[in-house]
């Protein structure tokens, strides 16, 4: 199958398609028409000497110096090998594709005065396998991803790095063995191929579509420890959840009754105590207004994955070409710290629910979940992991939109760090995934001790899962791998670290 983009209705689902499933990608006739349009509109310009950033001038700071029309290749090739700045780990190929996916989209919506043959090089990276080495470090978010983009460009004319089944080559290699063939940047081609915020909205849709499966896990892992902890059912009645009206929230409360549906483990109201502590009976206010900020970011990146971030835009209904800063990242910076924030929240959450497992002051069970208490240590360390990796994530979400350095001689003097907020979010989102790990396992082994045939028919479905990969604690073991295993399972879909 292919998935055809105009550069205006690019969805998850097509993401996915590409990212993960190894899709072909083409562009619609319409929107081959556009980009050949706004490239005539560029060609003129250059022609007739009109004086346009980025086409005929410098960049940044070097916006006043004119270009001569015999050297505005040259300059688009300086560009981005002068950009190119990138520093530490690259990201993951995964990424490395949806940020190849969202540049053409962006280049697909014609405003770009990119020419057919470069964007046509563009998917055949996509199509053939080729994925730019792209370090995660130096950009600023404004204007845009400029470093990270840059990396991906160099590929084009045959420079830079790319892996290619499975090899680290460089980027003309990498052609070579794809049989393309690299090309020669003209006039605004540079500028249109690094100007833009692919590396943090590539990031982000990553990180979200993980976090979307975590969500689900969370809910699931979190009804089992309700079970294992004889959690009282009544602060999960629909009227509760009613009276508020966030919708996520009674939604959160509707899966939980759910998935303990049938349990003889749940109490009721004044049986053994009056309430909960907050970890379990706010779990449907915690996690739905986690859910509420996952709905907000949704929002953001579907926009900005369909958006124009280029400088200057070619409108061609009039033939103006018009500097503007849809390159700031600003707005999914904000998206990414909130995303970083709600999830560091569900990591907490999650971590006093595993305290109160393992605390045999805080419940009746075995202290720790330990088979032989005092002779083994069961699951004590494993809280502690969590424990640290829940304030390892406080770190991670202050928040990095707050934070700008002025750039470029102080033309540009204000920045986004959007993709540092989008890179901190997928590590808050990846510390997450194995807190809850260890919260299902807590989870699990506790449920063993009460009956695992007492449990509800959706926590008794998960239990069998967290058993197919992580067997039972009969002695003490490196729990390490389990926990990885489990973390692992969690998101198998859309996992990238």
């Amino acid at each position: 199958m292919t998935v055809l983009i105009d550069g205006n209705h690019l969805s998850f689902e097509q993401v996915k398609r590409v990212v993960y499933d190894g899709e072909k990608v083409e562009l619609t006739s319409q929107a081959w028409e556009q980009v050949q349009k706004s490239r005539q509109v560029i060609e003129q310009y250059v022609k007739t000497g009109k004086v346009v950033y980025g086409v005929t001038t410098g960049f940044g700071k070097f916006s006043d110096v004119v270009i001569p029309a015999g050297d505005v290749g040259d300059l688009q090739l300086h560009l981005i090998r002068s950009h190119a700045c990138g520093i530490g780990d690259p990201f993951h190929e995964k990424i490395s594709r949806a940020m190849i996916l969202l540049r053409a989209n962006a280049l697909a919506k014609g405003y770009s005065g990119i020419r057919r043959e470069t964007l046509e090089l563009l998917l055949s990276l996509l199509n053939s396998g080729i994925h730019p080495v792209i370090p995660q470090q130096g950009s600023l978010g404004a204007s845009g991803d400029l470093a990270p983009l840059s990396h991906l460009a160099l590929v084009l004319v045959g420079e830079g790095e790319a892996v290619y089944k499975g090899e680290v080559l460089s980027g003309g290699e990498a052609l070579v063995r794809a049989e393309l063939k690299p090309i020669h940047l003209q006039a605004k081609e540079g500028l249109a191929l690094i100007n833009g915020t692919q590396a943090m909205t590539a990031a982000g849709v990553i990180a979200y579509m993980d976090a979307v499966q975590l969500a689900d896990r969370a809910d699931r892992i979190a009804a089992m420890t309700l079970e294992a902890l004889l959690g009282i059912i009544d602060a999960f009645d629909e009227r509760v959840h009613h009276v508020r009206s966030y919708p996520e929230q009674a939604e959160v409360a509707r899966r939980i009754r759910e998935h303990v549906a049938g349990s003889r483990l749940i109490t009721r109201q004044g049986e053994l105590r009056v309430q909960d502590a907050y970890s379990l009976r706010c779990i449907p206010q915690v996690h739905g207004a986690i859910r509420q900020t996952m709905e907000y970011v949704r929002q953001k990146l579907e926009i900005e994955m369909n958006a124009a971030t280029d400088n200057p835009l070619v409108f061609t209904e009039d033939g103006h070409v018009i500097s503007g800063g849809n390159f700031h990242g600003q707005p999914i910076a904000f998206a990414m710290d909130y995303l970083g924030i709600a999830f560091a929240e569900l990591a907490n959450i999650s971590e006093r629910r595993i305290e109160r497992l393992v605390n045999p002051q805080l419940n009746d069970l075995p202290p720790f979940l330990s088979p032989e208490p005092g002779k083994q240590s069961g699951l004590m360390i494993a809280q502690y992991a969590a424990a640290s990796l829940v304030s390892e994530n406080k770190v991670l979400a202050h928040p990095a939109s707050v934070d700008s350095i002025p750039s470029s001689a102080n033309q540009e003097d204000h920045v986004s760090m959007g993709t540092i907020a989008a890179r901190h979010a997928m590590q808050i989102i990846v510390n997450v995934r194995y807190v809850l790990a260890i919260e299902a396992i807590c989870a699990a082994q506790a449920i063993e001790f009460r009956g695992v045939d007492k449990a509800g028919m959706g926590t008794k479905r998960l239990y069998e899962e967290i058993r197919s990969v992580v067997p039972t604690i009969q002695e003490d073991r490196m729990f390490s791998r389990d926990i990885k295993k489990l973390a692992e399972r969690l998101t198998r879909q859309y996992q990238v670290c």
